[in-house]
């Protein structure tokens, strides 16, 4: 069920999006949706969060160099590189923000999945995330600040996260640890987060119908400007793999790890930080649009990642 679910489930997030589409456009209900996408955000990062080995944090230590390309890359590398592409393109306001917010983060989730299918290390994507995830979540405000500058001035934008990352963040990852914790107790537990692995993309796909459905009008009245960032996306996405194959020789990376190297710098957290970007005022709510396009066009993008990382990083003949 899991295998098959991760194998498609590009085209059910597409279907879901295209489904959330046509229901946000003939049924005006945002409200009703944006109620309903809330608990379904808190139960698929929980659901996802179980699926971090939070217990295991040292085992990411074991491939020193791998972890050392990693790190340097995600949080070093990938962010000069998106403040290149926003000060290029001059994005500003919700558009800037929304840009930040997605591509600072590495993802946690489905890179790992989609490194098992690009014949990557699964292994080490999955004894990586706790360290990705950990660091994002100390970084990114950080990072906002720095390149974000004058424009949150005034902008009192932690009032308006802290319950959103506190209610959807930091909640679903303590009870997640605390499922871990009991799952090496209880084997009850253990079969549960066994079954939850199989959730979130299901979630997700649920999620993305909701936000689809609560965000079209916001979609149709931005169209104008959103080129720009779906530009900005697609360079992204270009730049990654080039990252990583550098870092990969640098580092001396073996060509599985390598793999994974590149997928997690492609890959991003746009579901961990969207109900930052949904707790923000109207004034950014296009924030919201920009995380939810990023997803699209980067599910679209690991397509193409299947077949072009394996032949960037191959074994030396």
């Amino acid at each position: 069920m899991r295998d098959t679910l991760e194998k498609h489930q590009v085209w059910l997030y597409l279907v879901a999006i295209a489904a959330g589409i046509v229901t946000g456009t003939r049924w005006d209900a945002v409200h009703a949706w944006e109620v309903a996408l809330w608990p379904l955000l808190g139960v698929l990062l929980y659901a996802t969060f179980t699926q971090v080995p939070l217990l295991h944090i040292s085992q990411a230590f074991r491939d020193r160099r791998f972890m050392a390309a990693l790190v340097l890359g995600n949080f070093v590398l990938m962010p000069l590189v998106v403040w290149a592409l926003v000060t290029l393109f001059a994005l500003e306001g919700a558009l800037r923000l929304g840009v930040l917010l997605v591509l600072l983060v590495p993802c946690t989730d489905w890179f790992i999945s989609f490194a098992h299918l690009g014949r990557g290390d699964s292994a080490g994507a999955i004894a990586a995330t706790p360290v990705l995830l950990l660091l994002q979540i100390v970084l990114l405000p950080l990072y906002v600040v720095v390149i974000m500058g004058e424009q949150l001035v005034g902008a009192n934008l932690w009032a308006q996260w802290l319950p959103a990352f506190i209610g959807l963040i930091l909640t679903p990852l303590l009870l997640a640890w605390l499922t871990e914790k009991g799952a090496e107790r209880y084997s009850a537990l253990q079969r549960t987060v066994t079954v939850m692995g199989s959730l979130p993309i299901p979630l997700l796909a649920a999620v993305v119908f909701l936000i689809a459905a609560s965000q079209v009008q916001l979609v149709i009245d931005t169209r104008e400007t959103l080129w720009q960032v779906a530009v900005i996306f697609v360079l992204y996405l270009l730049a990654a793999p080039l990252v990583g194959k550098l870092l990969s020789l640098l580092f001396r990376v073996p060509v599985a790890s390598s793999r994974t190297l590149v997928f997690s710098l492609g890959t991003r957290n746009s579901f961990v930080v969207l109900p930052l970007a949904i707790a923000l005022p109207d004034i950014w709510a296009a924030a919201v649009v920009v995380i939810v396009l990023q997803s699209l066009i980067e599910l679209l993008g690991m397509v193409a990642y299947l077949t072009w990382v394996p032949r960037l990083v191959k074994p030396p003949r």
